[in-house]
């Protein structure tokens, strides 16, 4: 009789065995993803809590500040558009463009900020067109600290190496200060600056702040889906084979049958 069961269902319980390890470890998985998820809401809400960080007077310290992200953030400075860059499909209103990425020279220190002043469309952000967009003098910048990114997320493209012979990329798939640190002479500061909207700038480039979306997700609804699947397996599964188990083999119907014949 054992050999007999394990012959017929040992198979089948091995694959709903594995069913059910892999489902509860989806479960677990979409709990890390709700803790990420709040960790990153309380991180977002408490940089907004606080005052603006003034890059020109405010002690900080500089390997801290990406964990500032979402922090209001006033600086002034000066535009060095020699190292300017472009950060490569933004959209503006349904239409494709670059966002322009300038490195601020920080009055009375000796570090310079990425500065994203905006957007432009493709054929304004190519040179000499660029050129009438290049703002001059001692500038102001209000904004928010945002971190860069070395790797691209899931199904992104990465920035590509450089070709023999090339010493800088013009235009960027991310905002990769460690990269693009190495084509210049400025240090940087390990974040950059995504400038506010003015009411009183209304030319290009467009200014504009990310939305944030400050919510759990449907990390906890997708984790109870799949400890219900679970569950429902290691339960119903028993019952099921005990019910196959229960009902009759043809080979016992089948003298019956011929009896009656």
């Amino acid at each position: 009789m054992r050999t007999h069961w394990l012959g017929r269902w040992g198979a089948t319980t091995l694959l709903v065995l594995i069913g059910m390890i892999v489902m509860i470890r989806l479960g677990f998985w979409q709990l890390d993803r709700l803790a990420q998820r709040r960790a990153f809401n309380e991180r977002v809400l408490a940089a907004r809590s606080l005052p603006p960080l003034d890059l020109n007077s405010d002690s900080f310290s500089i390997i801290q500040l990406p964990d500032m992200e979402y922090r209001e953030v006033v600086v002034t400075g000066e535009y060095d558009h020699s190292d300017e860059v472009l950060l490569r499909n933004q959209v503006w209103q349904g239409q494709l463009g670059f966002h322009v990425l300038t490195p601020l020279r920080i009055q009375g220190t000796s570090w310079a900020v990425l500065v994203d002043r905006g957007w432009l469309p493709y054929e304004e952000a190519q040179l000499p067109a660029r050129l009438a967009y290049q703002e001059k003098g001692v500038i102001s910048v209000k904004g928010v600290i945002r971190r860069g990114q070395e790797r691209p997320d899931f199904g992104g493209v990465p920035d590509p190496t450089l070709a023999p012979g090339q010493e800088r990329l013009d235009a960027w798939n991310l905002v990769n200060i460690s990269r693009i640190q190495q084509q210049t002479q400025l240090s940087l500061l390990p974040i950059y600056i995504q400038q506010a909207p003015d009411p009183t700038w209304q030319g290009l480039p467009y200014r504009t702040l990310s939305e944030v979306e400050i919510s759990e997700g449907p990390h906890l609804g997708y984790a109870i889906q799949w400890f219900t699947f679970a569950a429902i397996l290691g339960i119903g599964y028993p019952f099921f084979v005990r019910r196959q188990m229960r009902k009759p083999s043809p080979a016992q119907d089948k003298p019956l049958e011929d009896e009656e014949g």
